[in-house]
């Protein structure tokens, strides 16, 4: 059972860093919840594959940071499309 949660973890490390995803985004792709990503990235993988898990945390980091400006942008959107 071990070896299938290091496996896994390492598998949603490398679609992040391949494709820059969120967590979300990774979730969905994998069909499993969002806890279970975040969990795997930043807690299991550090413990077997620390510059694997350090590598997917700074993309997360820079998806984090830019979340505000997502949102912001997606309500935008939503008002043009209702009003205008």
């Amino acid at each position: 059972m071990k070896g299938y949660i290091e496996e896994r973890a390492a598998e949603f490390a490398n679609y992040i860093i391949e494709n820059n995803a969120t967590v979300r985004k990774t979730a969905r792709y994998f069909n499993i919840s969002k806890s279970t990503v975040h969990k795997d990235v930043t807690e299991r993988l550090l413990r077997f594959n620390s510059p694997l898990a350090l590598a997917a945390k700074k993309i997360l980091d820079e998806n984090k940071a830019q979340r505000h400006i997502r949102g912001g942008l997606a309500t935008k959107e939503k008002y043009k499309r209702k009003c205008g």
